[in-house]
């Protein structure tokens, strides 16, 4: 077995592995680079059977629903089949209609925690982890005698970290080659630390105490642990959590009860439909979805009444909707995402911008979707520990204390597992 690494070693994001073994191949992930501008000028990496048709390539297998995993799909051959968690399969389906340049994937074989997966010479077993995107895998494939382990992203300090403590106590065995994602090396020492989704918690409850006004969290429904986080701070608070259509979609499919949604027995939760989505929900036809939020909805002429008991999932776009409600006296914008999109140009500058014309308060409150270094070493030693082994990383790292055979692999080129 022998792979490439076509896109992801010399940046966060955009990753794509090609394996090969007796003449078949599959990839694992086909994401959409974080810097590219649209997905109609990004081109596919050069693996042959995305856009032809090719007998050797027998699937893509995506780790998880973060579009810097699959967001290049859509490009590919229909008949190239793709292999996902059942959530992250629903997950997609549901945000399609909602999010551009998005579609709705279908999958020919679901992962699930440690049941192994064959295509042709692969053998798969994927590995549910803690992220912050649901339902993501990390994947030991065997093909030829030899064994490989992808960690996708994880974290350990997620709502899941039990997943990653099972990870460490019980790692993969006699792996000849990992494959290690490295997206906080560079970003944070070596020895700090990320804020926990606990600690986090704790500070919203702070904050929305402090907060005369609407809560505004501008936070995506897809991070599932960050709308449990603040799902449990406005409850702590005594305030309701206001979600969109989209939101409630998501949430919904995510097939879990022990997720807020809009179904009986949820409190503190309502939905409200901002006009732009109400014409875009008419346009595409599927108005009808809203009708299974009976009993949720909150409507225009309550937004102000209610602003000061609400905690709302807000996108910048949606202002308007609140300005026109009178809403949005004694508010605050509180920001639970990366902060790349805070740079000049992008949405969250934008947002941040409205906020200082408006004098609403501005803040960053999140953490990070990826294991910090201490965590990487941690995970790294559990598994050389199993065997000694080559690990590359898609980030510069050097643990010269644990071991020297840590490598930065570099794009397009083979290495043999």
């Amino acid at each position: 077995m022998r792979l490439r690494i076509h896109r992801g070693t010399r940046e966060i994001g955009g990753t794509c592995i090609e394996l090969e073994s007796e003449g078949a191949r599959i990839l694992l992930d086909l994401g959409l680079p974080l810097n590219a501008s649209d997905l109609a000028s990004t081109p596919l990496p050069s693996v042959v059977g995305l856009s032809t048709i090719s007998a050797s390539l027998l699937g893509i297998v995506l780790s998880h629903g973060h579009r810097d995993h699959w967001g290049l799909v859509p490009k590919v051959n229909p008949a190239v089949p793709l292999i996902m968690g059942q959530a992250t399969e629903s997950i997609i389906r549901a945000a399609a209609d909602f999010v551009p340049d998005a579609v709705a994937l279908k999958a020919s074989h679901h992962l699930e925690h440690r049941k192994p997966i064959q295509l042709g010479p692969f053998i798969i077993t994927p590995r549910l982890v803690d992220h912050s995107g649901f339902d993501a895998y990390a994947m030991e494939i065997s093909s030829g005698g030899k064994r490989l382990f992808y960690s996708g992203d994880l974290r350990a300090h997620g709502r899941k970290r039990k997943l990653f403590d099972a990870l460490i106590s019980d790692p993969p065995r006699d792996i000849d080659l990992m494959l290690m994602e490295g997206s906080s090396l560079g970003r944070l020492a070596d020895d700090a630390t990320f804020p926990s989704e606990e600690d986090l918690e704790e500070t919203f409850v702070t904050r929305f105490e402090q907060t005369e006004g609407i809560a505004l969290v501008a936070c995506s429904a897809q991070n599932i642990d960050r709308v449990v986080t603040i799902y449990r701070a406005a409850k702590r608070t005594g305030r309701s959590v206001i979600i969109d259509a989209y939101a409630a979609e998501v949430l919904k499919a995510t097939g879990r009860d022990s997720i807020p949604h809009p179904a009986p027995g949820w409190s503190n939760l309502a939905v409200y439909i901002p006009q732009r989505q109400r014409v875009q929900l008419k346009a595409k036809g599927i108005a009808a979805l809203v009708d299974g939020y009976r009993g949720f909805r909150i409507w225009p002429e309550q937004l102000a009444g209610s602003a000061p008991r609400s905690v709302m999932l807000f996108r910048g776009w949606m202002m308007s909707d609140l300005d026109r409600a009178n809403a949005l006296k004694g508010a605050r914008v509180f920001w639970s995402q990366w902060d790349g999109y805070l740079a000049d140009g992008q949405a969250g500058a934008a947002l941040r911008a409205d906020c200082d014309r408006r004098g609403i308060p501005f803040e960053t409150i999140h953490t990070s979707g990826h294991a910090g270094p201490s965590d990487l070493k941690r995970l790294a030693a559990a598994v050389a520990a199993r065997r000694l082994i080559p690990i590359h990383t898609f980030e510069r790292l050097r643990f010269p204390d644990l071991f020297s055979n840590v490598e930065l692999a570099n794009d397009g080129e083979w290495i043999d597992v």
